[in-house]
Parts: C-alpha cells; structure tokens; sequence
C-alpha cells in the first residue's frame, strides 16, 4: 500500500533556509520589507513582488509566527512561498510551492512528518457487536489511528487530521492510517470484518491509490468482503461524481461501504439516496441520553427503519450506558458499538517475527 505521491512528505526547512515568498500586492511587499528590517532579517528584493529571506534554523519558528502576526489571513492565503538550503531557485523547487498559511502549519506539523518516519503510530481497534441469540457477539473491528508526538504521547486523532489537512498532509496521514489499520490487523489475526476509515477528500488519485489499497489486502490474503471502508467527514466531498467513482471501485472489487455520522444533518439523509452504503452509522450525538429523550428516539427509530427499507445494516455507535443499549436493541438495530461494550484498545501480534516482516514488507512493496 504505497504511493510515491503521498508517502513524499517535501523538506522544506534546512540549517539556513532561503524563503523565496511571492506576495499578492506592492502593499504586502512593502509591509514585508519593513518587518524584516525591524527583525534584522536579511532580505533581498529579486522581483516587483518577490522577496528572498535567509533565515538560520533556530529563527525559523520566530520568523513564520512573526509573519503570521504581521498579516491578515487573507494575505497569508495569497502570499505563495517556496524553499531552498540557501541555493538559488529552480523549476523542482517552483513544483513544491505553497500558500504561506499552509507553510506556517506545515512547520507547525513537523513533528507529524516525523513520527510518521519514526514509525510512531499504531492502530486500536473497537469491536463492533451483534446480537446471536440474545448474546453479544464481535462482529467486526473499526481501526482507529494513534499517532505519537516526540514525546511519545499518543495525540487526540481530531487534532492530528486537522493540522495534516491544514498543512497539506492529509494524504500522507490518511495512507499510513489505513496502511496502518491492515498491518494491525493481519497482524492481530482479529476475528471478524475490518472497518478502515478514510476521507473522501485525502484521495489523490482514485484509480492508483484504490488500486494499491486493494493490492495490499489481496496480497496479505484478507477476503475483500471481510474489508468495509468507512467513509468520514462527507460534508468535504467536492465531486460527487469522484466520490461515486470511489464507491463502485471499493464494490466492484468486492468490498463493503459504510457512511459515518448518519442523522448529523439532512446531508446525512441525502447520502443515503447517493451513494447507497451497505451499512450506516447512527451519530453518536442521537444515541447520547435516547432512552430519555423521545424527540430523539423518533428520529433514530424512523433511521433504523428507512436503512432497513433499503437494505442497509444499521451500526449503532457511542453506546455508553445501559439504557441507550436497551432501546436500540428494542429499535432492532443490526449492530452496536460504544464504550459500554468495549473501549478501543491495542491487540498484541499473533503472528511470528517472520511473519511480521512479511506483513510490512507486502505493505512497502505494492505500487
């Protein structure tokens, strides 16, 4: 599961790194000028509205923020800068240009870039339940994405997704979390369906890194239907007809699509009729407290039956007590996940060395 265009992550800072920032007006250059002749900063005026700064590594983070208090975020959005290690500019270095907000969050960031280097991240799983028989049973495992900082503390995976989008990351991050979710899981020799999230938006190209995602699970001997991609943050799909192509791949290639966060909003509703998934998650925030809220019992009851109309398995999530659990089961809901029935946790390798190796090794080589 590897792709030369995500797994890239550009250097952009050095021990003397050249800033070669392109601003949007006569103003901003003018106003760049005077900031840097008040910080010392040595800069060279090469075009009507291009500046070269030299800035040594220690100054860079007083540098960036110092832009970022100087300009507005609209400035920021439409001044582009690019990098060299105090060489002058060439066309490779024109091909990784970007905004100056997102080189500011992409320096922000560095430590994303390093850990994923460092192999700092696992994947922890939360079963998701069936009921056989009056007992509940595993019935599959969502994967979800730990990432470590230098200090090796796990970091909440809603700020780590947020900084990668804001810094141009997201590609990167969301290849080794759903690389991540498939080494764990073969690894952990799991019984049951592997739920692997992923964003819609964070697909850079559909049909060679779809390809090498499903390359990756075929390899490592995973059967297709035992694989759901769960697709997350819908509300940022721009082309719709991109994210339908996306879905009748995962289908055509045998696997199953689950939509994330259903009854968040009539977006949510309106998915159901477009992209037609296997399964739906009910959002949490409806689960919370429903055995006492009838407003929100209608809601999820009158959810439960139109997936079920439409052949599309219901997942309850964020079960946390009892009587959430007792009312769902009452609303015949497929399938139940939550804290009351089990946190997400890290399952140890069942496999030998040798194997293990072998895992990452299939997972490095598919291109």
């Amino acid at each position: 599961m590897y792709c030369a265009d995500c797994e890239k992550i550009e250097n952009y800072f050095y021990s003397e790194t050249c800033f070669w920032i392109f601003f949007p007006t006569i103003e901003s250059i003018n106003k760049a000028i005077v900031f840097c002749g008040q910080n010392h900063y040595q800069a060279v005026q090469k075009d009507e509205k291009c500046l070269a700064i030299a800035i040594k590594h220690a100054q860079i983070k007083r540098f960036l923020f110092g832009l970022y208090g100087e300009f507005e975020p609209s400035e920021l959005a439409c001044t582009k800068i690019t990098t060299t290690d105090g060489s002058e500019l060439s066309i490779s270095d024109m091909g990784k240009i970007v905004t100056a907000d997102v080189l500011i969050n992409r320096f922000n960031s560095t430590w994303i870039s390093q850990s994923i280097d460092d192999e700092k991240y696992e994947t922890h799983f939360q079963p998701i339940f069936k009921l056989e028989n009056n007992e509940i049973k595993p019935f599959a495992f969502e994967g979800l994405f730990r990432i470590k900082d230098e200090f090796d503390n796990i970091v909440p995976p809603a700020h780590v997704f947020k900084l990668a989008e804001s810094s141009d990351l997201l590609f990167s991050v969301d290849l080794v979390a759903r690389r991540s979710a498939v080494s764990h899981f073969s690894k952990s020799q799991l019984n049951g369906k592997l739920f692997i999230n992923f964003d819609p938006s964070s697909i850079y190209d559909p049909s060679y890194c779809l390809r090498a995602t499903a390359s990756a699970i075929n390899a490592l001997g995973i059967k297709p239907e035992d694989v759901v991609f769960e697709i997350t943050e819908t509300h940022s799909v721009q082309d719709e007809s991109v994210m339908r192509g996306i879905l009748n791949f995962y289908r055509n290639a045998g696997f199953g699509v689950a939509l994330d966060d259903i009854g968040s909003g009539w977006s949510g509703l309106n998915m159901l009729h477009k992209y037609r998934p296997d399964y739906v998650k009910i959002d949490m925030d409806l689960v919370r407290d429903l055995d006492t809220e009838p407003y929100k019992q209608t809601i999820v009851k009158h959810l439960v039956h139109i997936a079920k109309d439409n052949n599309i398995k219901v997942i309850a999530e964020g079960i946390e007590t009892q009587g959430e659990f007792e009312i769902l089961k009452s609303y015949n809901t497929d399938f139940y996940q939550g804290f009351l029935l089990q946190k997400p946790a890290l399952f140890e390798s069942n496999v030998s060395d040798e194997r293990s190796k072998e895992i990452d090794n299939i997972l490095r080589g598919i291109k």
